[in-house]
């Protein structure tokens, strides 16, 4: 069975596992990738149902390892990966998975983030200061009640 770009789907599953296996991948993900590539929506179901069985595809996975990597790497805050995730079409139940991974690090990298922007912040104002640091964190998608507790710290 070929699709109109002459891919077959057994080349298609093997396109497919490499590229959920090199990085984790959502379903919707994946799906745009057959599409891409020109697959029929019947071929489409029979390549993800290959890719679950075999455990290239798992979006418990995917949130946790998302998660783990945004906040590590990137600072995001919990309200952040939250809606990144639900961008991706992730259940809410695999995006409160995803979230209590990054329990342990949360406060502490919080903490040093601000305190790290609040000192690199060259703002005359004071107020123009506040505004931009919490401007800041608030698109980082940490949540208003950390941030406006810090700033009641800080002064």
């Amino acid at each position: 069975m070929q699709n109109n770009q002459g891919i077959s789907v057994n080349d298609a599953i093997k396109k497919l596992e490499y590229y959920c296996s090199y990085q984790d991948r959502c379903y919707k993900e994946v799906t745009a990738k057959l599409k891409s590539l020109g697959m029929f929506q019947t071929a489409i179901d029979h390549i993800l149902d290959h890719l679950v069985a075999n455990n290239f595809l798992n979006e418990e996975r995917y949130a946790k390892s998302f998660a783990r990597g945004k906040h590590r790497f990137k600072h995001w805050g919990k309200r952040r990966i939250e809606q990144e995730l639900k961008f991706r079409d992730i259940s809410s139940y695999n995006i409160k998975t995803a979230l209590k991974e990054i329990e342990a690090d949360y406060l502490p990298n919080f903490y040093a983030l601000a305190e790290r922007k609040w000192q690199n912040t060259t703002e005359t104002s004071l107020e123009k200061k506040k505004r931009k640091w919490v401007d800041f964190l608030m698109r980082k998608g940490y949540e208003s009640n950390l941030i406006f507790d810090l700033l009641k710290d800080l002064q």
